[in-house]
C-alpha cells in the first residue's frame, strides 16, 4: 500500500496540487485497512473507505465513486498492474476533449491460464450481451465528473463497471498502456468467480438467453413436426412394422431436459428480479478515514 500511494502521489503532484487518493478496502483477508489508515494519518489527501464485508470489486468501485469529489476521477486496481505512471497519459488525452479515456493494455502480464479463461469470459459475454467486449480494457481509466454523476444514478444491484461506462455514453477514447506485473497477492478472479460474474452480467444486461431458448423451442417443434409427417407417411405406406420403445424414451428424456432448462433460465431471471425488488443497499460502510460522502 505505501508503494501504491507514493507512486500515485508522485504522478498527481506533477499535474495538480488539489487531489485526493481514495482507497476502498473491500473486506479483504489481509491487513489492507491497517495500511490504508496509516497512510491516511500521514497525508490528509489519502482517504480510506472500509466496507463491512467483501461485496465484490465493482461494488467497491461504486463506493469509491460515491465518495469521489474531483473534476476527474481515475479508477484503478491497487496491485500495481495498473501502473500509476500511466495516469499522466490518460489525463493528457482527456483534456483534449474526452469525458472517458480507457487504458488499453498492450500486453497483459497475467498467467497463461488467467488469460485463457479471461478471453473465454469476454467472448461469451460479448455474444450473449450483444455488445463487443475488449479483453484488453478493464476498469483502469479516467472519467469526467459528469460521467461519474451519471454512473452514480445507476443503483441496480448487479454491478459491472465497464458495462455501466459503455451505457452512459459520452465522448470516449482509448490510450495504450503498459500492463505491470502483479506486485503482491493473487488475483481474486478464479474461473468459478468469473463464471458467476458472467452469469450475473448476462442476466442483468441481456435478453439473449430468453431468445435462445425460444429459438431452441422453435427448432425442436419444427423437427418434431417434420418427424411427425415422416412417420405419418410411413404409416400410410405400411412401412412401420414395430413401434419403437427406445425412440419414445429418448424423446421423453430429451423434451423433459429441454423443459427443465427453459424453466431454469426463466428461474434465474426471476431470481435476479427478486434480488432487485428487495432494494437492499449496494454496499455497507464499516468505517472511513478522512472521507465524507457528498
Amino acid at each position: 500500500m505505501p508503494q501504491l500511494v507514493a507512486q500515485v502521489r508522485e504522478v498527481l503532484e506533477k499535474i495538480t496540487a488539489d487531489f485526493e487518493i481514495l482507497l476502498v478496502e473491500d473486506g479483504g483477508p489481509d491487513q489492507s485497512w491497517t495500511a490504508i489508515a496509516a497512510e491516511a494519518r500521514k497525508d490528509k489527501r489519502v482517504k480510506g473507505i472500509k466496507l463491512s464485508r467483501n461485496f465484490g470489486q465493482h461494488y467497491a468501485i461504486t463506493a469509491g465513486l460515491d465518495y469521489a469529489k474531483g473534476r476527474w476521477v481515475v479508477v484503478m486496481d491497487c496491485d500495481l498492474q495498473d501502473r500509476p505512471s500511466e495516469i499522466a497519459a490518460l489525463y493528457q488525452k482527456a483534456v483534449e476533449g474526452y469525458d472517458i479515456v480507457l487504458a488499453r493494455r498492450m500486453a497483459r502480464k497475467d498467467g497463461l491460464l488467467k488469460r485463457m479463461y479471461s478471453r473465454a469470459f469476454y467472448r461469451t459475454l460479448g455474444y450473449l450481451t450483444g455488445s463487443r467486449q475488449d479483453e484488453s480494457i478493464a476498469n483502469f481509466g479516467i472519467y469526467s465528473h459528469k460521467v461519474v454523476e451519471a454512473i452514480r444514478t445507476m443503483r441496480e444491484p448487479i454491478r459491472y463497471f465497464p458495462t455501466m461506462v459503455r451505457w452512459v455514453g459520452f465522448r470516449q477514447t482509448k490510450v495504450d498502456v503498459v500492463h505491470g506485473e502483479r506486485e503482491t497477492g493473487r488475483s481474486a478472479y478464479n474461473f468459478r468467480k468469473m463464471l458467476r460474474l458472467a452469469k450475473d452480467i448476462i442476466l442483468a444486461n441481456s435478453e439473449r438467453p430468453i431468445y435462445a431458448i425460444v429459438g431452441i423451442g422453435f427448432i425442436v417443434s419444427l423437427v418434431s413436426f417434420i418427424a411427425g409427417i415422416v412417420v405419418a407417411i410411413q404409416y400410410f405406406l405400411h412401412k412401420i412394422q414395430v413401434a419403437g420403445y427406445t425412440s419414445l424414451i429418448l424423446s421423453v428424456w430429451f423434451l423433459s431436459g429441454l423443459i427443465i432448462m427453459i424453466l431454469g433460465v426463466i428461474g434465474l431471471y426471476l431470481g435476479k428480479t427478486f434480488e432487485a425488488v428487495k432494494d437492499r443497499p449496494i454496499y455497507i460502510i464499516d468505517q472511513t478515514v478522512n472521507a465524507t460522502e457528498d
